[in-house]
């Protein structure tokens, strides 16, 4: 399990280079550890490692692996970044600090519901298609500025940035380029961004948060 504390390790420090080489702070990068279907002695060899902020894509996987865990790691942070069924949206408010899909106008304001509710005012990040994709989830760019109208003005809710997953195909950059586009029109701070094969690419052009989790972890489990 030393291997993940120096997996670690690695990642952050090439974050740091490719952040330097952009003219950014490091510290302006986040990794987001990817824990989706990894084993427990994983997840305790990241959290030993003095990692806190780790991603999950589903909610009743996220709930049984991180549920008692926050007790006793206060300063754990938590990203929702697979899609989410609106169904889902009160143990999403409930367990989660940062929604990373918000993608359609029932979940935006199923969400603004249950955060009202529960009185957790939650970041989110709406996830763009770039590829425009039709088995991806994300809403069209195109469909930005009257999505994003709808979720800050109706539903109130805290819209922090942008988030993709580019086409398998495609050159990453261009997609990444097109969201750090999109955020800035429309005065977004936030890009999640980049994954174990392409980080490194997503940083130059803007990327806040990388979510990694081949890189952290190694192979995913089955």
């Amino acid at each position: 399990m030393n291997q993940i504390a120096q997996n670690i390790e690695i990642i952050q420090k090439t974050i740091a280079k490719a952040a330097k080489r952009a003219g950014r702070k490091a510290e302006d990068v986040h990794l987001v550890a990817v824990s989706k279907v990894q084993p427990d002695d994983k997840i305790e060899a990241a959290l030993s490692a003095g990692h806190r902020l780790f991603g999950e894509n589903r909610v009743q996987e996220a709930q049984s692996r991180w549920h008692e865990r926050r007790a006793h790691y206060p300063d754990l942070k938590l990203h929702l970044i697979g899609p989410l069924q609106t169904n889902k949206a009160k143990d999403a408010v409930a367990l989660f600090d940062v929604i990373e899909t918000l993608d359609r106008e029932k979940l935006a304001r199923g969400l603004a519901a249950e955060m009202q509710k529960q009185g957790r005012k939650l970041p989110c990040f709406i996830q763009i298609n770039t590829g425009d994709e039709d088995q991806k989830a994300g809403i069209n760019p195109r469909n930005l500025p009257e999505f994003l109208e709808l979720c800050r003005d109706e539903c109130g809710l805290d819209i922090r940035g942008l988030m993709c997953i580019p086409p398998v195909d495609e050159p990453p950059a261009l997609h990444f380029a097109l969201l750090k586009k999109l955020a800035k029109e429309h005065g977004l701070p936030g890009l999640s961004m980049g994954m174990s094969a392409d980080f490194e690419k997503a940083i130059p052009l803007g990327a806040t948060y990388v979510r990694v989790g081949t890189g952290v972890f190694g192979a995913r489990g089955l």
